[in-house]
């Protein structure tokens, strides 16, 4: 039988397909590279309707530089008809996945961490800026159909864990290249235990294992949450299938991590680092920037304060607009962090807690590499659990309910 990569391209491992794609988007850093190779090709869009443009990366613009080549991009939204989230909107992958992507569609997205979307039981992978310009023109794009590694999850997550430690784990068992051009399947008793929020992030860390694309069957739960924003959706048949490789993990046993820097698949029991010294404590990304994330946060703060800075940002409107209405936000700022607009943040270095030479960061983000976010800084990677319990201790620090 085929998995659910093959199901959804229509071909086998190893097959090339010519493919229309169901979404495509580009934010405002790879959105102006494919700008400039689209009028170089000279064609007409194919399906603006299926196009869409997202500022994330650089927002509210830093410079002078950014603005104009922000403003270049509304102007281009604007005259061709394509949908353009702008400042304040939020993270890509985090808006896309508010009602935008649907079970069995095929997303392409300018940028990596497109495979956080696989969650919702789509093809979802990322792209270059130049091949996106080539799916602009024509509305599709070519595929090779990767094989697929399945991961086994059996069942429930405790003793403080949390979905991005199981995301650490298995990358750190993987290596970040041990599944390079696969797609990671997700499945299993303990797949249908992990929440919507806790998916998009097992999927979006497949890239930091080398996978084209990180897969869960979509279930009830992920019907129930895109009829939340009005989608109908039906579940995708589990069936059995021919696997490159297999993975058990029985998430009973996943423990709380931390990413060592500077590599994603470093990690190392929280108890192991503990102590160390931080300078910064970071929360949000396309990882663990969702509602679920900080009102997590916020109950493990709320009415102590934080003993480092710490910088918070929703990945996205509707999720600061929920952080108000439940009172994690309140809870936030009341316990001394500083709440930053929609948006990447610090997550690649450009702006809004980027670090100084020598200055060492927790992150609930993807990735630790050197200098990635300043020059000479360090990250540690781990869950919004441990972030929380970091922050109040102003050094690393296992979360509440850790063994």
């Amino acid at each position: 039988m085929p998995t659910l990569a093959e199901r959804i391209l229509g071909a086998p491992a190893g097959e090339c397909v010519d493919r229309a794609i169901d979404v495509a988007y580009a934010h405002d850093g790879t959105g102006v590279l494919a700008l400039q190779t689209f009028r170089t090709i000279g064609k007409p869009l194919a399906r603006p309707g299926r196009m869409r443009l997202l500022f994330d990366h650089i927002v509210p613009a830093n410079n002078s530089e950014t603005a104009t080549l922000q403003a270049e991009l509304r102007r281009f939204a604007h005259e061709s008809g394509v949908p353009l989230c702008d400042v304040g909107e939020g993270i890509c992958h985090q808006v896309m996945g508010e009602g935008g992507v649907r079970p069995g569609e095929v997303v392409i997205g300018a940028d990596s961490h497109t495979c956080t979307l696989g969650a919702f039981g789509a093809f979802a992978t990322g792209v270059g800026a130049t091949d996106m310009a080539a799916i602009w023109a024509t509305g599709e794009t070519w595929l090779r159909v990767p094989e697929t590694t399945k991961i086994s999850l059996s069942g429930e997550l405790g003793g403080g864990a949390e979905a991005k430690d199981l995301a650490l784990a298995y990358v750190s068992r993987l290596g970040m290249d041990g599944a390079t051009y696969r797609a990671l399947e997700f499945r299993g008793e303990g797949a249908a235990t992990l929440s919507m929020a806790g998916r998009l992030t097992c999927s979006n860390l497949a890239i930091e294992a080398g996978a084209k694309t990180g897969l869960f069957y979509a279930d009830r739960t992920t019907c129930e949450y895109l009829a939340g924003f009005g989608v109908e959706a039906s579940p995708q048949t589990v069936e059995d299938a021919d696997y490159a490789d297999e993975h058990d993990i029985d998430l009973g046993a996943v423990e709380p991590l931390v990413a060592v820097p500077h590599r994603v698949d470093s990690a190392r029991p929280v108890d192991r680092v503990a102590g160390t010294a931080i300078d910064q404590v970071f929360v949000g990304t396309c990882t663990n920037g969702r509602l679920e994330d900080l009102e997590r946060f916020a109950a493990a703060i709320k009415g102590r304060r934080v003993r480092v800075r710490t910088v918070v940002i929703p990945a996205s409107r509707r999720v600061l607009a929920g952080a108000i209405r439940s009172g994690a936000l309140e809870a936030i700022v009341e316990a001394g962090c500083t709440v930053g607009p929609p948006g990447c943040g610090p997550c690649l270095g450009m702006h809004l807690g980027v670090l100084g030479e020598g200055e060492v960061c927790l992150s609930t983000a993807n990735r630790n590499f050197r200098n990635r976010m300043g020059v000479g800084g360090e990250v540690y990677l781990a869950s919004v659990g441990t972030a929380a319990a970091s922050s109040l201790a102003g050094e690393i620090a296992p979360p509440e309910g850790a063994a």
